[in-house]
């Protein structure tokens, strides 16, 4: 793995990565390795930790101090790439050559309506629709989609994403993924609320775009 294949950090802070992600490490074996010195790789280090990408662990080896080697945290561990996408994109292909598409698709409601079960704990149980709507927006969006809402002067809204955490899954498996799975969370998160997928990234859309009619 090269320093460019960490996404955010590249050069002497994604090789200290790269190299924390194999075993913990000094300060000093960090320069050691990447040919600094020791104080720049203090410096990187520090920086990394101000990040919440690395945390100090000490362990005492014999007699005398303990030594103080650096960890990956998990946020330094996410920086590292993910194949979720091609793991999901064989499950449905074996799930749609078994089970057919009508199984998978109550599948997809299911597993939306249970995520949605999930992140409802998070949302007043009373609050008006409204309020749920944005609590819906900032739901998606610690879930890594880059969600707004739009509010227009007939009383619906638009939930507007410009990205797609399923993206190559749901170009694969646009219905699947679009229609089914995520119009359905969305459902589920919003009770009664009418909603109409407008358009979609899986569908060759530049945005998904859900259409809501508040009651």
């Amino acid at each position: 793995m090269g320093a460019s294949d960490v996404e955010g950090l590249e050069g002497t802070r994604g090789r200290i990565l790269e190299e924390l992600a194999v075993a913990p490490r000094t300060a000093r074996d960090l320069a050691t390795k990447l040919g600094i010195q020791e104080s720049a790789a203090r410096g990187h280090l520090d920086r990394m930790e101000g990040r919440g990408l690395v945390a100090p662990a000490f362990h005492r080896e014999g007699v005398g101090r303990p030594r103080k080697r650096y960890v990956l945290t998990e946020q330094g561990q996410g920086l590292f790439p993910k194949k979720y996408d091609l793991i999901l994109d064989t499950l449905i292909n074996e799930l749609l050559a078994r089970e057919g598409e009508g199984f998978v698709s109550a599948l997809f409601v299911q597993s939306a309506r249970r995520m949605a079960a999930e992140i409802a704990k998070s949302i007043p149980k009373d609050a008006p629709e409204p309020e749920r709507l944005d609590h819906l927006v900032k739901a998606l969006n610690r879930l890594g989609f880059r969600c707004t809402v739009e509010v227009g002067p007939d009383g619906g809204a638009r939930i507007v994403r410009t990205n797609c955490v399923f993206r190559h899954s749901a170009l694969s498996h646009p219905y699947l993924l679009c229609e089914v799975f995520d119009k359905n969370l969305t459902e589920a998160l919003l009770g009664e609320a009418g909603v109409a997928l407008e358009d979609s990234i899986g569908r060759g859309g530049l945005r998904c775009s859900h259409l809501i009619q508040l009651q």
